[in-house]
């Protein structure tokens, strides 16, 4: 091709003293031009033809991948490409010149490259996070350790191409060095371990809310990433968090809360046992009249008040329109203390919302004060000082609380000159 080149400068009449110097400027000049020609085509034809093609089809993965900084990267390849086609005709094949500039495109066209592919693996989780089936997985930082492996083989390409050594043997040096590189990425390579388990085992997804205290994190989960994994808070502060920290420690995920769609409530009232009783004819026939006895107990025998609110609470819970009848409700005593009967009542929400969460529980929990002294009942409480203040002792009528009564009792039991005591 050199040599036919010649010859056509030589028919139009180019002189052989200055026939090197016009050949080599007239090739020069067809390689700008090639460069030009072929970088103003690409971007002036085919990137709008591959943005109309995209458009008018139907599927959107085509727009994830094709997208802008995917057809600009691939624009910059062409200079370079186009460059190194025309280098043998600009230089001679032993030229130093030739040789440098060889490798600044293959430096280039690395770089290129390496960018390249990092926009393709950025579609790829673009793609991935609106997939149905991977939207919620922690694919973040997988696809983050797929760029950063990228960057490591470009950046050993490169060094191969400026120091004309064989990459193979470059990587054979950092095989040397394996020790430090492990120091230095520790924190890199357990993130990705622990990210590639906690998207496997689906133990953890943006959205959900976690609770580890030791490290002081309850909140949604934000962003999962190669080597953080950042909880926003309640009160609206970020915890970063290392996800082998989470593979390593236990966390608790309420992501089976959302699932279900209820929210338990768990939460005891303490009874007084005193006032635990057999029920009266006369509250016998109120309960009956209130529709409150169950077939059992109307048949008669003796009826303890405490029996009658329990099946009361449950019947009020199952007919709650807040309260999840679908899952377990359950009003159970737990074992007596000096406190009192603590009765628990185990149940559900009809929804997550923490707002309808906590009405619902103040709700119930009021009405179950406000209806307790129907059934004979009363909540334990332990007595403050203004129960032992003096205008309330010398109370000593009916309307007196019991312990004012024996209090005042003792009181007029005792010899005259205790009553400094009081």
């Amino acid at each position: 091709m050199n040599s036919d080149i010649s010859l056509f400068l030589m028919r139009m009449g180019a002189s052989a003293y200055y026939l090197p110097y016009i050949y080599w400027t007239a090739v020069l000049f067809f390689t700008v031009f090639a460069v030009y020609v072929s970088t103003t085509l690409f971007r002036r034809i085919v990137i709008p033809v591959v943005r109309k093609l995209t458009s008018r089809t139907q599927t959107l993965w085509d727009d994830a991948i094709f997208n802008d900084k995917v057809l600009n990267s691939i624009c910059e390849l062409v200079p370079p490409v186009v460059l190194m086609l025309f280098l043998p005709h600009v230089f001679s094949e032993d030229s130093s010149l030739k040789i440098f500039v060889s490798r600044l495109c293959s430096v280039y066209v690395t770089i290129v490259a390496v960018k390249l592919i990092c926009a393709i693996l950025s579609s790829l989780y673009t793609l991935s996070s609106e997939h149905e089936k991977l939207k919620n997985r922690a694919l973040q930082g997988v696809f983050q350790m797929l760029k950063l492996i990228v960057i490591c083989v470009g950046v050993i390409i490169v060094i191969s191409e400026l120091a004309d050594k064989d990459p193979m043997n470059i990587i054979a040096g950092f095989g040397a060095s394996a020790a430090i590189l492990m120091l230095v990425f520790k924190d890199t390579i357990m993130g990705l371990v622990a990210g590639v388990q906690l998207s496997v085992n689906d133990m953890l997804r943006p959205g959900d809310w976690i609770t580890l205290p030791k490290f002081g994190a309850d909140g949604e989960v934000i962003e999962v990433t190669l080597t953080t994994v950042k909880v926003q808070n309640w009160d609206k502060t970020i915890t970063t968090i290392p996800p082998y920290l989470l593979v390593s420690d236990s966390f608790q995920n309420w992501r089976g809360m959302w699932d279900y769609g209820g929210r338990r409530v768990k939460r005891s009232v303490y009874i007084d046992m005193h006032s635990v009783a057999f029920c009266t004819k006369e509250q016998l026939a109120q309960f009956a009249a209130n529709g409150w006895l169950d077939s059992v107990e109307q048949q008669g025998g003796e009826v303890v008040n405490l029996s009658v609110f329990r099946n009361y609470l449950e019947d009020y819970l199952r007919k709650h329109p807040k309260v999840n009848s679908e899952m377990m409700i359950m009003v159970r005593q737990l074992q007596p203390t000096p406190q009192g009967l603590p009765l628990e009542l185990y149940f559900f929400s009809d929804g997550t919302n923490w707002v309808f969460y906590e009405h619902l529980q103040a709700d119930i929990f009021e009405h179950l004060f406000a209806v307790l002294p129907r059934f004979g009942l009363r909540v334990f409480q332990a007595p403050a000082g203004t129960d032992f203040s003096a205008p309330r002792l010398s109370l000593g009528g009916e309307d007196a609380p019991v312990v004012q009564k024996r209090v005042v009792h003792r009181k007029k039991q005792m010899p005259d000159s205790s009553n400094t005591l009081f």
